[in-house]
C-alpha cells in the first residue's frame, strides 16, 4: 500500500510508519491489529511523517506513539484531548491523531472527550474499546456490561456502562464511526475516511483484551455468528445482514425491528436506507443504542458525518483579525515593560 505525497516526495510503504520499537502487548492482544491497519493506511492519508503527531494518555493502547515513526506524546491520564486541541490550535497544519482506551477517555478523560467533541477541533480519536482496565488489571470500565465480575467488582458491576458511539452523537460530534479489531479492511476504510473529515473525528473500535477480557465481541467476530450480528453501513444502502442478506431492518416509528426478507412480506426496497450525512442526529443515534439491544445486529461503519466549522479554524480567524485590527503585539516589550500593564 503506497501513496505519494507529492512530485518530490518519497513514496511511502506501512514500514515506513513502523518505529524501531519493540512491541510491548500481550501476545494476541486486539492492539496488534489497530497498529497494524494504522500503518498500513498512513501511506494513504496524504500527510508526511514530519506532520502527523500521535497524542495518547495511560494505557495499553497509550503505548500507541511509540510504535509509530510520527511524532508524539505520551501524555497524562485522560487528558490526550486536551493536549491534541492545544497541538492542534497552536500548529493546525499538523495532523493530530488520539489513540486511547475505554478507561483513560470515558473515565478520568470524558470531560475532556465532550469538549473536544463540543468544539468540533479537527482532530482524530481511535478508541481501542475492551470493555475492562487491562494496564491495571483487569478492573471495570465505564463501558463493561451490568453485572460484570472483575477483581474491582467481585460480586458483578452495578453501572450502567457509556456506550461511546452514543456519547459522541450526543455531544453532537461530526463524524462517529464504529469498526472491530479482526475486520482489518473496514478498519482501513474507517481510518481513512476519518483523516478525509474536516473537524473531530471519532472511531470505535471494538478491541479484544484477550488476558482480562477475552471474548467481549466474540460474536461479532467468530465465522459462526457475526454475519447474523453485524451490520455493515452502506451510504445510500438498505440495512441487510444475515449470511445469504436474508434479514433487514426497518423503522417502525422510531423502533428498528429486524425483517425476514424470505418470508414475502418485505423486501429490500422497505428497509431502512442509511443516510450518513443526515444534518438531524436521530437517526444515527438510534443506530447507536442497536448495540445495547441482543435482538438487533450490532453496526460498524460511519453513523454520521456533517460539516460545521472548526475550533481551531475560529481562533485562527480570530487571531488573524485582531492583528489586522490592532496590529501584532510585542510579547517581550509587554513583559518587559514594568511590573503592571493595562488591557483595554
Amino acid at each position: 500500500m503506497t501513496n505519494k505525497i507529492d512530485a518530490n516526495e518519497v513514496i511511502y510503504k506501512a514500514k515506513d510508519f513502523a518505529s524501531d520499537q519493540d512491541v510491548r502487548w500481550c501476545p494476541g492482544c486486539g492492539d496488534y491489529s489497530i497498529l497494524a491497519q494504522v500503518q498500513r493506511s498512513f501511506p494513504d492519508i496524504g500527510k508526511k511523517k514530519e506532520e502527523i503527531v500521535w497524542v495518547s494518555g495511560i494505557g495499553c493502547s497509550s503505548r500507541f506513539p511509540y510504535y509509530m515513526n510520527t511524532y508524539g506524546f505520551h501524555s497524562i491520564h485522560g487528558r490526550a484531548p486536551a493536549i491534541a486541541t492545544g497541538l492542534k490550535v497552536a500548529h493546525p497544519e499538523l495532523s493530530v491523531w488520539v489513540a486511547t482506551g475505554d478507561g483513560d477517555l470515558l473515565s478520568i478523560g470524558g470531560n475532556h472527550f465532550i469538549h473536544a467533541i463540543r468544539r468540533n477541533v479537527d482532530i482524530n480519536i481511535l478508541l481501542f474499546n475492551n470493555q475492562i482496565y487491562g494496564l491495571t488489571k483487569g478492573q471495570y470500565s465505564p463501558t463493561s456490561e451490568q453485572g460484570k465480575v472483575t477483581r474491582s467488582t467481585p460480586f458483578g458491576s452495578v453501572d450502567y456502562p457509556f456506550n461511546p458511539a452514543s456519547l459522541a452523537i450526543g455531544a453532537e460530534a461530526t463524524f462517529v464511526a464504529r469498526t472491530i479489531d479482526r475486520e482489518p479492511k473496514h478498519m482501513q476504510e474507517m481510518i481513512k475516511r476519518a483523516n478525509s473529515h474536516k473537524g473531530i473525528s471519532f472511531v470505535e473500535i471494538y478491541q479484544n483484551c484477550n488476558i482480562f477480557n477475552d471474548g467481549a465481541f466474540e460474536a461479532y467476530t467468530n465465522k459462526e455468528t457475526k454475519a447474523d450480528t453485524v451490520l455493515h453501513l452502506e451510504h445510500g444502502k438498505p440495512m441487510v445482514f444475515g449470511k445469504e442478506n436474508e434479514k433487514g431492518i426497518r423503522l417502525d416509528g422510531m423502533n428498528p425491528v429486524v425483517a425476514d426478507l424470505k418470508s414475502g412480506e418485505y423486501s429490500e426496497s422497505d428497509m431502512w436506507v442509511h443516510d450518513e450525512f443526515d444534518k438531524m442526529p436521530y437517526r444515527a443515534f438510534i443506530l447507536a443504542t442497536m448495540a445495547e439491544n441482543p435482538d438487533l445486529p450490532t453496526p460498524i461503519g460511519i453513523f454520521r458525518q456533517i460539516e460545521r466549522p472548526t475550533y481551531d479554524e475560529g481562533v485562527q480567524n480570530q487571531v488573524d483579525h485582531i492583528i489586522e485590527k490592532k496590529g501584532r503585539g510585542n510579547l517581550e516589550k509587554l513583559l518587559f515593560s514594568g511590573n503592571t500593564w493595562e488591557v483595554n
